[in-house]
């Protein structure tokens, strides 16, 4: 091969004497690849263009301003490289990468993918920036779990409401059968992001019935037996009838106590109740009644059907008492006739109730001064009843001689004995006129 190159050089030279030896020299060579600054030699060898050397020397990360990392490490440079100009070559990922998404995300691939691989996790767009962050459990789940169909699923436009993804989860719930007990489609009301565990349930906006007190740290199982939540019934008596029925204190079914345990007990626990008397039982409890023992008057604890009067209680005083003897007496039976629940010392008698009413002088009168030997039933009205012997002693006129009624009022009023007026034209049936009226009698 030499020796035909050499014997065709030769035959030029002899053809073309007058040239001069430059006239062969090749022109400097205009690369395809455009301005590169690199010998041909770092890719192609002397033997061909192609193919091009198995290792070039050229370092793609530090002589371009596009380091190949991760899976572009392997990539063949014609993969890219589509132009014999290597720097017609996009450096976008649009540039080499279809959008499989359908234009879903725009063109920036790295926002969610990197070099290492197309396979996204969610911990590597843990930001999720959009209208449905990421919290929580939803921070571990696939991507592909919500987004059905992979790389072509629907990944924008999607509903965020709970039930959109978790209605099987709704649907299929056997700890509380969710559509049974009407709860809401929307899981947050109940359960946080972490896990589906109970977090919250207002129970007074879905079910009217208020938790508070020792009901608040019950578990749900305590009302609603056998996971039953539609129908529970809402009033005292549906939970607690064992209790109402097995109270040993005051036996409620015994006493005919109401069913609504809110009358005397609150929530925050059974002691301590407070029974509203005269509320539910029209006996306001008053005076020294309020500091008696329940079973001072409901002996045995017989609460239902106790007398309400005075004398249901307070017979044994009624009977024993001598000052003055009440049963002798006759007086009523009702105490508060003349005594007061505060007590009964200072008892004070309406005497109009005997028809009687004490007047002027009357009133300071001690009652033994009329009623004499302790006799109060059958006294007399009349006035000689107690003022006989003021009538016989009188001599001022003399009333038995003058032959004077012996009621009092016809002259003397309740204020005083002294100054007696008789009225001589209407007591007698001669008026007295003229001069007369100014005689003594």
């Amino acid at each position: 091969m030499l020796r035909l190159v050499s014997g065709l050089l030769l035959a030029i030279a002899i053809a073309f004497p007058s040239a001069g030896a430059q006239d062969f020299q090749r022109g400097p060579a205009r690369s395809p690849h455009g301005p590169l600054s690199i010998p041909c030699l770092s890719c192609h060898s002397a033997t061909s263009w192609t193919p091009v050397r198995a290792v070039p020397e050229f370092k793609h990360n530090s002589e371009t301003s596009f380091s190949l990392r991760g899976l572009h490490e392997n990539v063949q440079c014609r993969l890219c490289h589509t132009k014999l100009v290597f720097s017609d070559a996009g450096t976008k990922c649009a540039d080499c990468h279809a959008d499989i998404h359908r234009r879903q995300f725009g063109a920036r691939c790295d926002e969610c993918h990197t070099v290492a691989g197309w396979r996204v996790g969610v911990d590597a767009i843990r930001a999720h920036q959009n209208r449905f962050p990421l919290l929580g459990a939803h921070s571990m789940a696939e991507c592909d779990s919500c987004h059905k169909g992979a790389a072509g699923a629907q990944y924008t436009g999607l509903n965020t409401e709970c039930a959109s993804c978790h209605l099987k989860n709704y649907q299929q719930a056997s700890t509380v059968n969710h559509q049974a007990a009407g709860f809401p489609l929307d899981c947050r009301q109940c359960h946080g992001l972490d896990g589906w565990r109970l977090r919250k349930f207002d129970h007074t906006q879905f079910t009217h019935f208020q938790i508070d007190g020792a009901h608040a740290s019950l578990e749900c199982s305590a009302c609603h037996a056998g996971g039953r939540y539609t129908g529970v019934a809402t009033d005292c008596f549906g939970c607690h009838a064992r209790d109402f029925a097995s109270a040993a204190s005051v036996d409620h079914v015994k006493a005919g106590f109401p069913r609504d345990c809110t009358s005397c007990h609150s929530t925050a626990g059974w002691k301590g109740a407070q029974f509203d008397h005269g509320a539910l039982t029209k006996f306001q409890l008053t005076g020294a009644h309020v500091r008696v023992e329940c079973t001072s008057c409901h002996v045995s604890g017989r609460f239902a059907g106790t007398r309400a009067d005075c004398y249901g209680c307070h017979v044994g005083n009624y009977e024993s008492v001598k000052n003055p003897d009440h049963v002798k007496s006759s007086f009523p039976t009702d105490c508060a006739s003349c005594h007061t629940t505060t007590t009964w010392l200072n008892a004070t008698f309406n005497h109009t109730l005997a028809r009687f009413p004490l007047t002027g002088a009357h009133t300071q009168v001690s009652c033994t001064q009329c009623h004499v030997g302790g006799q109060y039933a059958g006294i007399s009205s009349q006035c000689s009843n107690c003022h006989l012997p003021n009538y016989q002693k009188t001599t001022n006129p003399n009333h038995l001689t003058a032959g004077f009624p012996q009621d009092c009022m016809l002259c003397h009023t309740t204020a005083q004995w002294a100054g007696g007026k008789f009225d001589h034209s209407t007591k007698t049936t001669f008026p007295l006129t003229g001069s007369h009226v100014p005689l003594a009698c």
